[in-house]
């Protein structure tokens, strides 16, 4: 677990994707730009939602930064 974007200061699950399992395009909170196909990243939700259903696709550079962002939806 770790801590989410400032302003979502709750423990987030944290999954790495690897390129060869990154099939779609997501849109990623932290920059909004579009998560190409075949780049490898992270999927992160907050801990409370036991079903994933808020969880989201970040670039991993942008996950690392997310302590300076204040918010992602």
């Amino acid at each position: 677990m770790e801590r989410g974007p400032a302003g979502l200061d709750i423990d987030h699950h944290v999954r790495p994707i690897p390129g060869s399992r990154a099939t779609k395009p997501y849109l990623c909170p932290g920059c909004r730009q579009t998560i190409a196909p075949g780049t490898a990243h992270v999927v992160a939700w907050p801990v409370d939602d036991p079903d994933g259903e808020d969880r989201r696709h970040w670039h991993t550079g942008c996950w690392n930064g997310r302590i300076t962002r204040t918010g992602y939806r």
